[in-house]
């Protein structure tokens, strides 16, 4: 494949001298990042997750969101296998902003990631935008379409997210296999974009 991937082989002897490629997902809290590495994964995903307390009622916001009852409050971790020679390894980032010190370390290594935006609260996708911005990690939006909220097209997602006109948009849906698995394509074609071109995301 055309864009650079880890120098490091996958560490199963089944899967020896294949080239992992590390991707994270990103978003904000409830936006449906570990629904997606559930979905697409091969193997069961590794889940850290916490039913929510009343000790973070004054701290985590759930509007647009009353009916969570857990939350990520490391990572989640799924593995799905492009062809014989690419594997792909996803990392789903915590959402709530108290555990956002563990995005430094998951995004070491990572070549790409998806921003999930939910459009009921577009503005909590800004911090994960300006994270990988700032560090020159390519990224694609992925916005969740669920039930009941209102469908924008790509041009008005971008243009309310204020990100560049060659970063792409996917509307998902990621309670589905395929609908979650295209948003990885998407990313996948937009980072071989981005390596062909050999700039940084969102500066071209």
């Amino acid at each position: 494949m055309a864009f650079e991937t880890s120098d490091r082989s996958v560490g199963s002897p089944e899967l020896a001298g294949v080239r992992a490629v590390k991707l994270l997902v990103a978003g904000g809290f409830g936006v449906g990042k570990t629904t997606l590495v559930t979905s697409v994964s091969e193997i069961k995903p590794l889940r850290t997750e916490e039913r929510l307390s009343s000790i973070g009622a004054g701290v985590d916001n759930l509007t647009g969101v009353e009916r969570k009852t857990t939350t990520t409050v490391a990572l989640d971790f799924g593995r799905i296998t492009i062809n014989s020679e690419v594997v792909l390894y996803l990392f789903g980032t915590p959402g709530q902003d108290r555990f956002w010190f563990m995005w430094k370390e998951l995004s070491v290594g990572a070549l790409g990631a998806v921003v999930l935006a939910d459009t009921r609260r577009i503005a909590d996708s800004f911090g994960s935008i300006d994270f990988f911005e700032s560090r020159g990690i390519p990224f694609i939006v992925a916005v969740n379409c669920f039930d009941g909220a209102e469908i924008y097209d790509e041009d008005e997602v971008r243009q309310a997210l204020d990100i560049s006109e060659h970063v792409p948009v996917q509307l998902c849906d990621v309670r589905d296999r395929d609908s979650a698995k295209r948003v990885l394509v998407r990313l996948m074609e937009y980072l071989m974009t981005v390596a062909t071109a050999g700039v940084a995301a969102g500066t071209w």
